[in-house]
């Protein structure tokens, strides 16, 4: 059993007193990670991430997005314990259940991390989106971080490896231009980042929990974007985020700009099975 599970940790779990590691089963869910959870003589269950192909730095990033989106009032977040160059061991929220007000609670509670803003857009440093390098340098202007942080960055990416070419470049240009013609002044506020339905998880009481963040201060219509991605939430969650934030009209409408940031880095991740997608949403923001 020791093999499967880094030393560290072994030794960590003995040190702080849940002694031995007596179980390790596996998890599904992650398509880049490997998941699972650990059970131990105290009876105490933890939640191990390991990759031994990751960069370096990336479960440290990890880790420190979740501890920075643990804020009063908004959506839970598993405790980090320990993390390493190729593993993240947190809390086990051990998931049941959606309670019934699972919705509104997770709207109200988004909003609120929504509330907490910065001077400028960004983070301390680089992070990753999925496994691709996510550029945050800080920037006071949130058009100028967007188009060069996000889309530019994104476009030319997939333009060095061969996946895009010199009309949907010239296309994601047209939209950088007309970009602040579309999108609202918004604040910097703490996001998220990637927040797809397989990131909105539930604890133990079927409350709402997130995980798998790529956590900076962005636009809060862009993590509400991305909650109607791969499928949708249901109407009640907006309404209640309405509560607390407001919602500027149309806002629904803006969501395929934010999205693209999204489906370029999936074009850049999985490759040309998303380029359909990538070009529908360049054709569609031509008539914004």
């Amino acid at each position: 059993m020791r093999g499967l599970i880094p030393e560290t940790v072994v030794t960590w779990c003995q040190e702080e007193g849940y002694g031995e590691i007596l179980s390790v089963k596996t998890l599904g869910g992650g398509c880049i990670n490997n998941g699972s959870r650990l059970k131990t003589a105290s009876g105490s269950t933890f939640f191990l991430k390991t990759n031994s192909n990751t960069p370096s730095d990336m479960f440290s990033c990890e880790a420190e997005g979740l501890q920075i989106l643990s804020v009063p009032g908004g959506p839970r977040v598993p405790k980090v314990f320990l993390y390493g160059s190729n593993y993240l061991m947190l809390e086990d929220l051990a998931p049941t259940t959606r309670s019934e007000d699972y919705w509104s609670i997770f709207g109200r509670q988004l909003a609120r991390l929504h509330n907490k803003t910065n001077p400028q857009f960004g983070f301390e440093h680089d992070n990753y989106i999925g496994s691709t390098p996510q550029s945050n340098t800080w920037t006071s202007d949130g058009y100028t971080f967007f188009i060069e942080r996000r889309l530019l960055f994104q476009t030319e990416l997939a333009e060095r490896r061969g996946l895009l070419g010199s009309k949907e470049r010239g296309q994601v240009e047209d939209i950088c231009k007309r970009l602040a013609e579309i999108i609202p002044i918004q604040p910097a506020s703490l996001i998220h980042g990637d927040l797809w339905s397989g990131n909105a998880m539930t604890d133990n009481a079927g409350k709402p929990a997130i995980i798998d963040p790529a956590a900076h201060y962005g636009w809060a219509e862009a993590d509400l974007a991305m909650t109607t991605l791969f499928g949708t939430f249901p109407d009640i969650f907006y309404r209640a985020y309405s509560e607390v934030r407001e919602l500027e009209g149309a806002y629904r409408e803006r969501f395929q700009i934010y999205n693209l940031y999204h489906i370029l880095n999936h074009l850049n991740l999985f490759g040309t099975a998303y380029l359909g997608q990538v070009r529908s949403i360049l054709a569609s923001t031509q008539r914004l």
